[in-house]
């Protein structure tokens, strides 16, 4: 099969349809992932492939979803957790940070507990109240687990893959806004499973545009949003160079400093609030690793210290074009 331009949400069910095939002990669980397909279709067909066994509609319970999950895990299978939104998740925190994070740890490693956890997350369709929030610093901020998003639909298909292939647990936090975005997936290839795929391709950075002025990093749904600014600015004479992070725990901080020693100026880019927020740890750990390099301070453009707001405000909420160009312009200043 050759390459084929498909949407982020259906790249992310061929990941998973791939992965069921390959290794029968993956199972999905979720609300309405069934018949139904998921609030967003992302299983669509998937039961009606793999049987209710394997693709099972679970009661309207997160706690009991991610607690059943680690009891999976235990007895050899590989579950893979759908929460219908990331407003939801909150039930099953317990469950997430207190057990599924810490039993390797607990165990010597004795434990091995590979149980992905899907949200989609993010602002930027219109919903209603805890159906737009970005909650990944909760979690990165909770050693054990790997925190990673896809922006593309590329990504989207082979890092499903390699999350579930992973012996540690991991939160997978899927752009809703990104869903219905095409692009080319080569479905013919199998992504690296190995432990060193799992390092250089779910944890690695990758720079989608190259530039020399001004390094503009984060992950995905604002990397669609760093390159039409990039396009922008490169009208105005200014070169951006975009970092899709992809990983948010590990930190892909090797790629993000090469690149700020060339440019010596970096703005960071997340939907979640800046306050506290994963651009924090990543401003803090350039200016440790690059501090004779930089010419400007790092630069943090998200959202705010405020609960998510309706949805008629979020686009002032939400880190827009304007927003991501303004900070290029003040790191420009300095």
């Amino acid at each position: 099969m050759s390459a084929v331009v498909t949407p982020l949400a259906r790249a992310i069910n061929a990941g998973l349809r791939a992965a069921m095939d390959r290794d029968d002990s993956v199972l999905l669980m979720g609300e309405d992932i069934g018949p139904l397909g998921g609030v967003f279709r992302v299983t669509d067909g998937l039961q009606e492939t793999f049987g209710e066994d394997r693709v099972v509609d679970t009661p309207l319970a997160e706690s009991g979803i991610v607690g059943t999950a680690i009891g999976l895990a235990f007895a050899g299978y590989r579950p893979v957790c759908e929460i219908q939104f990331e407003g939801f998740v909150f039930p099953a925190f317990d469950q997430i940070t207190t057990q599924l994070a810490k039993l390797s740890y607990r165990s010597q490693g004795g434990l091995s507990v590979p149980v992905v956890v899907r949200m989609p997350y993010g602002g930027g369709i219109g919903a209603i109240e805890h159906h737009s929030e970005s909650p990944e610093a909760y979690f990165a901020h909770t050693a054990g687990l790997r925190v990673v998003s896809p922006a593309t639909a590329a990504d989207g298909y082979t890092m499903i893959q390699q999350a579930i292939a992973s012996p540690d647990p991991v939160i997978f936090l899927e752009p809703k806004s990104r869903y219905w975005d095409k692009a080319e997936v080569d479905e013919a290839t199998a992504p690296d499973l190995s432990d060193a795929g799992l390092t250089t391709g779910l944890h690695a950075a990758r720079t989608v545009r190259r530039g020399g002025d001004v390094t503009v990093a984060g992950y995905g749904p604002t990397v669609k949003t760093m390159l039409a600014a990039a396009e922008v600015a490169a009208g105005e004479g200014t070169e951006l160079e975009v970092i899709d992070l992809r990983s948010i725990s590990p930190l892909d901080v090797d790629t993000v400093a090469a690149s700020v020693e060339r440019t010596g100026r970096l703005v960071v880019v997340h939907e979640a609030p800046v306050f506290f927020g994963p651009g924090a740890e990543l401003a803090a750990r350039i200016t440790e690793r690059c501090f004779y390099h930089l010419e400007a301070p790092v630069l943090r453009v998200g959202g705010y210290h405020t609960p998510y707001p309706a949805s008629k405000h979020e686009e002032h909420y939400l880190p827009g074009l304007d927003r991501v160009l303004d900070a290029v312009d003040r790191t420009l200043t300095y």
